[in-house]
């Protein structure tokens, strides 16, 4: 029944009487599988440029570079190398385009055939190329051998991780998209594009470097600061007045930190320094300040040396200056050699700016280590010279990583060191140290960048063995200043710079563990250095960012002690020596 005026449709046939069923209607199934299959290709598409350009990146990231790295960690970076090649890729594609003022062509199925097995024969071989260079690399760093699995595991890892990345990508490229077509409803087409790029970036810059960022940064110090009230099971509150935290010390147990805690607690006994002499030694003296020992670096700096003061560091043959790595670290294996060196007539007075390591600090702080440096130094000098001059303990520095950087700010250059130490070790020096960095730029001509020679090494010796620092044969009297560094050590010779300069120490001659199959290019050796940051400190002993056992022989070069021999050297150096 129909309501008035309304035509209802004839299904029936003239001829035969018979009804004719309606057409079907297209059904809902088909077009939602329609809308997958679309957001699938749009979402999981890749363009073939991208996919080219990314190869060709992580071929580069299989490349040579200072340190050898496990199978895991070459997948993280090959996963980023393909993650910004193939958005490179695509960017040239697209300004290809845009220079032709023509639309974007299909590459043709020869060229996609190509592309399919030139990748995959090209990429196999970039990975046996690749396992070949990290063998020779571990054999340099003495370390074990890149495992069969090396070939296995960096293909999924890096895809996996390439697509994380551009997923993040392409997420971002979607809010920014849909931004764009809100903004459309108030504004122009070009308006509400340039509003909604603008915004997507600042917000994502902003989260990336200052919401994320202070969080990650929060969280990583209250990390440690938690951390920094534990103590290691081994490490008791000494008894002997000659430690900082016992009861006779003027700095409480509790306020020193972890690393405070440990370095008082721990060194050697007189008897382990008699056994490697053969002669009689005293307990050496050793001095610390925590951040909870005072309210800043100049009231901690004070603090440290009146304890130093009252355990009778002033009244020893040898006193050593100590600027912390960021969370207040002292290296055992160099306040242990100084002592084992010094016969234990020492005392080493040492305190801590920071909870977070030294890289963290570095980055947000670099001004605490610093104010460290100097502000310790000038009160331990500030002191020492009230004394007469008669009984004045031989003065020396010492900073390692960060630390050496704290030390060096202490001291305006050479002559400054030579009148107020009577020594200093720098070990494993930044690139951004301003005194080292001068003392390598004005080198004496001939001598390499790795292993420098400043001003005939008459008081500052650069060297990568510290048994042998260059110029041989020279005498090397009155304040001795030497810098310990090795050629592998990403965290010497990262520098911007190598973005778009041949640095010296890949056209000179190689270092002893730096592969020779290692070449500067323009933008891969700096990305390939910055990744061997996160390597630098999970070295053998000797190579990378590991000095440990070699501040042995540096404090025998500087310390020069009567009867010393080489046998005992190594005999130190093997006893402090750590995987």
């Amino acid at each position: 029944m129909t309501s008035l005026g309304e035509e209802t449709p004839d299904t029936s046939s003239a001829s035969t009487g018979r009804v004719v069923p309606p057409s079907p209607q297209p059904s809902a199934r088909p077009l939602a599988l329609s809308a997958r299959a679309a957001f699938l290709r749009r979402h999981l598409h890749l363009l073939p440029s991208g996919i080219a350009c990314a190869l060709g990146f992580v071929w580069l990231s299989l490349t040579p570079s200072l340190l050898p790295r496990p199978p895991l960690f070459q997948g993280l970076v090959s996963g980023f190398a393909a993650a910004a090649g193939y958005g490179v890729g695509v960017l040239a594609s697209w300004c290809w385009s845009a220079l032709r003022d023509r639309p974007r062509r299909a590459w043709p199925r020869p060229a996609h055939l190509m592309l399919l097995v030139g990748g995959v024969v090209l990429s196999v071989c970039a990975l046996l190329l690749g396992a070949h260079w990290q063998n020779g690399a571990h054999r340099l760093a003495e370390s074990q051998a890149t495992p069969v699995t090396y070939v296995l595991l960096v293909p999924p890892v890096a895809t996996l991780v390439a697509l994380l990345v551009l997923a993040t990508a392409r997420g971002i490229r979607a809010a920014t998209r849909r931004l764009i077509a809100l903004l459309q409803r108030w504004t122009g087409p070009r308006a509400a594009r340039a509003i909604g790029v603008l915004t997507v970036v600042l917000v994502t810059v902003t989260t990336a470097s200052g919401v994320l960022a202070e969080a990650a940064l929060g969280a990583l110090d209250r990390s440690f600061a938690v951390r920094d009230l534990t103590t290691p099971g081994w490490a008791e509150q000494p008894r002997s007045p000659a430690r900082s935290g016992s009861e006779d010390s003027l700095v409480p147990w509790d306020s020193m930190g972890r690393e405070g805690r440990v370095f008082v607690a721990g060194g050697p006994t007189p008897d382990d320094i008699e056994e490697v002499t053969g002669a009689p030694a005293m307990e050496p003296i050793r001095a610390y300040a925590g951040l909870g020992s005072a309210d800043d670096a100049e009231a901690r700096a004070a603090l440290a040396v009146e304890d130093l003061e009252r355990a009778g560091g002033f009244d020893r043959e040898h006193l050593l200056v100590v600027t912390t790595t960021g969370t207040g670290w002292v290296e055992p294996s160099a306040a242990s050699g100084f002592e084992f060196v010094a016969g234990g007539d020492s005392a080493i007075v040492s305190m801590q700016y920071s909870h977070l390591p030294s890289w963290v600090s570095f980055m947000v702080d670099a001004r605490r280590a610093r104010e460290a440096g100097r502000s310790l130094f000038d009160a331990v000098y500030r002191r020492w010279t009230e004394l007469p001059a008669a009984d004045r303990p031989d003065l020396y520095v010492f900073g390692e990583s960060l630390g050496s950087f704290g030390a060096e700010e202490a001291f305006s250059g050479e002559f400054d060191l030579a009148n107020r130490t009577t020594g200093a070790l720098f070990v494993g020096p930044p690139n951004f140290n301003e005194l080292w960095s001068e003392l390598v730029e004005e080198r004496d001509p001939g001598s390499p960048e790795i292993e420098p020679v400043y001003r005939d090494g008459r008081t500052i010796r650069l060297t990568t063995r510290a048994s042998s620092p260059p110029p041989s044969g020279r005498p090397w009297e009155g304040s001795r200043v030497l810098y310990l560094q090795h050629a592998s050590d990403p965290v010497t010779w990262w520098s911007p710079d190598l973005l778009l300069q041949r640095p010296d120490w890949l056209e000179e001659q190689r270092g002893a563990d730096v592969p020779g199959s290692m070449h500067w290019a323009p933008l891969v050796t700096f990305f390939q250095v910055s990744a061997d940051l996160a390597m630098a400190f999970s070295t053998e002993p000797g190579h990378g960012h590991n000095f440990s056992g070699e501040h042995a022989a540096a404090w025998v070069q500087l310390l020069q002690p009567a009867g010393w021999t080489e046998d005992m050297t190594d005999e130190l150096r093997q006893m402090l020596r750590r995987p």
